[in-house]
């Protein structure tokens, strides 16, 4: 029996199964988790490595009348020049502009994160003396991208889709009136249920800060009036801590934003800051006191994914029900 034994093993030994090499090379692997820890929770950090590996892709359309700072601001918020090139139109050309559809792409890398920015803006709307359906150009190019993106999720290589979906639209007001043009109304109206919109007032340094209460309350009024849906931020889970729910709720109170915009650095109190000079002084671009940039932008980068998954499970499967629907009822039989 013993002898038995003895040739079983040596035969298993020269068989190289479990020869010294691999006995070696299987000590080298060492399990980094403790006992009873599967390590599914790890599962995030993949998710985040391959998120940065492959990098994120943002749509921001900008919309408003000439004159109120949209190029400055976007410029602003990404610290980047978007426009190098931009001609301003005179007062002659204006009468009788269309509305045109310009879009910029740039690719900003901040501490390892690459993000792919488009920026739609759209110069002409509002400015001509007739506006009336001055918003339909825009209308239409959101339509396409989901027409497009509806092509490609349809097609046989699905794998390489690149979103050109517009996820956000920065709506700006104007601050010279006493609230919503009714230009402004029909807009909002006829793509409230297509794109995330943020309203947005602009210049907000002609105007006291009382004005600017006043200005917000009026415009927010007028919205709940005409059943303008605008982008609702969604509320904090219950195991957030309390810094970050106060900072939603300072968010979703600064609706809609008062901002300034500058590409200018000023020099105050021996300090650089991004701002505007006047003769009474200077407004701070990025102090919370003075406008609501800070608050914008922040809502803008802690609600890029939402806006994202709004755009995709909402506006998009909308549009994506009335496609199917309307080739069901085009189809033989």
């Amino acid at each position: 029996m013993a002898d038995h034994r003895q040739s079983a093993r040596e035969a298993i030994r020269t068989s190289g199964f479990f020869s010294d090499d691999r006995i070696a090379s299987s000590k080298q692997f060492v399990n980094p988790e403790q006992p009873g820890y599967v390590g599914f929770a790890n599962l995030p950090n993949q998710v985040h490595r391959k998120s940065v590996k492959k990098g994120f892709e943002f749509t921001l359309m900008v919309v408003g009348e000439s004159g109120l700072g949209k190029s400055t601001l976007i410029n602003s918020l990404f610290l980047t020049d978007l426009y190098p090139e931009r001609e301003i139109p005179g007062a002659a050309e204006k009468i009788e502009q269309t509305v045109k559809i310009d879009a910029s792409t740039v690719e900003i890398e901040e501490r390892g994160v690459k993000l792919r920015l488009t920026v739609v803006d759209t110069p002409g709307y509002g400015d001509a003396i007739n506006s009336k359906d001055c918003f339909k150009p825009i209308l239409s190019y959101i339509d396409d991208q989901f027409e497009r993106y509806f092509h490609d999720e349809s097609g046989l290589n699905r794998r390489n889709i690149v979103d050109n979906r517009v996820h956000c639209c920065f709506y700006f007001i104007s601050p010279y009136g006493h609230g919503l043009k009714p230009l402004d109304v029909e807009f909002m109206k006829a793509l409230h249920h297509k794109v995330n919109i943020v309203p947005v007032i602009a210049k907000a340094d002609t105007l006291t800060p009382k004005e600017v209460r006043a200005l917000k309350a009026r415009i927010l009024e007028e919205i709940a009036q005409h059943g303008i849906k605008i982008y609702q931020m969604p509320d904090c889970d219950s195991d957030e801590d309390e810094d970050f729910k106060e900072q939603c709720r300072l968010l979703k109170a600064a609706v809609p934003f008062a901002v300034v915009g500058s590409n200018q650095m000023i020099e105050v109190k021996g300090k650089k800051v991004r701002g505007r000079l006047y003769p009474w002084g200077v407004v701070e671009v990025e102090n919370p006191e003075h406008c609501d940039f800070i608050k914008l932008r922040t809502m803008l980068i802690t609600h890029m994914q939402d806006l994202q998954e709004v755009t995709q499970d909402v506006h998009y499967e909308n549009y994506r029900s009335e496609k199917l629907a309307i080739n069901k009822r085009r189809a033989p039989g």
